[in-house]
């Protein structure tokens, strides 16, 4: 969706009164929006797991083996609880 030109213009003026008083966020705006532009990458850098990412994958494999691990035992328990 296309900015109208009195929205362009009002948000052009809202910037540059925040770079006039507090230049240290706006900084780290711009910065934010260029990381943004490039999805989050580095120049040059492949595609990159984050670490949360990684985490939750490490989590939910160590879940998904507790649940196996108990389901199996509880099997075994069952199994060897039969009279035969």
């Amino acid at each position: 969706m296309a900015w109208s030109q009195d929205e362009e213009r009002m948000l052009a003026m809202i910037e540059r009164h925040l770079a006039d008083e507090d230049p240290k966020l706006a900084a780290r705006l711009e910065s934010f929006n260029h990381r943004a532009d490039r999805g989050g990458q580095a120049p040059g850098s492949g595609r990159r797991l984050g670490r949360s990412t990684v985490i939750i994958a490490v989590s939910w494999l160590l879940i998904a083996t507790l649940i196996a691990t108990l389901l199996v035992m509880a099997l075994r328990h069952d199994a060897a609880a039969i009279p035969v």
